[in-house]
């Protein structure tokens, strides 16, 4: 299968093209300059210079504090942009796959939220990509899959877990909020589950297949636990660890407010599509002994 993707060095860009290639995929990665998505008449020639079987709408505004004072950049690339994505996949005729995140909810919830919750983003990333969701199911609704991740690590990029192995070669304590929960998920695993998506949506026509899912690993922790498990992984392989110190969300304030409740319901997915991501816990383990390899 001939899969385009937006962005060319993102974690699940990345986790795509190794999954992908491993798998017998040809992934084509599309970025500046050909495809810039706060440009969107640069979105439609890059695709048809592609002729991809699948679409992946991966590439992002991720700088959840920034946009803050940056909404219309913000809302360009995450909400026009995947709406142009969108409206080059529907000229093509071919499947996309949308990448969203647990920010379109206020957080406010006491257990996983599943699909058909209210939304309700409390800062500009998330209104963004909610009103990406919104125009690409607008554009391309009879043959979008839209899914929703949350606490996105793996061994590429910058994210949460080179964030604590950074500071734990620094420190021998690292505060870490203890009162917001979610799901950790490897882009690795995310990329499996979107090349599982891609192939039925891509073999099947069926509606059923195609809508808004949530996809985030198993299990749930705060990002103190994440932090703890961090540091336990890296401890028993020799590198960095540091003690936590749990704070309160109060005691760390930032210019966008996070959801308190992250936690995503993934039963739909795994029904519908077959894809059912492991345990966070055996996933940070393998991107941590990556780390550690590469490190030594």
């Amino acid at each position: 299968m001939r899969i385009a993707v937006t962005g060319k060095a993102g974690q699940v860009v990345t986790s795509l093209i190794e999954r992908g290639s491993a798998a017998g995929h040809e992934i084509i990665a599309l970025g500046r300059p050909e495809l810039d998505l706060a440009e969107p008449d640069s979105v439609a020639s890059a695709f048809e210079a592609a002729a991809p079987d699948a679409i992946v709408s991966a590439a992002a505004y991720t700088a959840v504090d920034k946009a803050e004072s940056e909404s219309e950049l913000a809302h360009a690339v995450n909400g026009a942009g995947a709406g142009a994505v969108a409206e080059a996949a529907r000229g093509l005729g071919v499947p996309l796959i949308h990448v969203s995140t647990d920010y379109v909810f206020d957080g406010r919830l006491d257990h996983p939220y599943v699909e058909s919750d209210p939304t309700g983003p409390t800062g500009v990333y998330g209104a963004s990509k909610l009103a990406g969701e919104q125009a690409v199911l607008a554009a391309h609704g009879d043959n979008s899959a839209v899914l929703r991740v949350a606490w996105v690590y793996s061994p590429f990029g910058a994210n949460f877990v080179k964030t604590m192995l950074h500071l734990a070669g620094d420190k021998d304590e690292v505060s870490v909020v203890a009162d917001q929960l979610g799901n950790p998920t490897s882009a690795l695993e995310i990329a499996d589950g979107i090349l599982r998506v891609a192939t039925n949506m891509v073999s099947d026509s069926s509606p059923f297949l195609r809508g808004v899912f949530h996809m985030t690993a198993s299990g749930e922790g705060s990002w103190a636990d994440f932090a703890d498990a961090i540091f336990a992984a890296s401890a028993a392989r020799g590198g960095p660890a540091a003690r936590v110190k749990r704070i309160t969300t109060a005691d760390y304030p930032t210019p966008a407010t996070r959801p308190s409740n992250s936690r995503l319901d993934c039963g739909l997915i795994a029904r519908v599509h077959g894809v059912a991501l492991p345990d966070w816990h055996g996933s940070l383990e393998t991107v941590i002994a990556r780390l550690q390899a590469v490190a030594n």
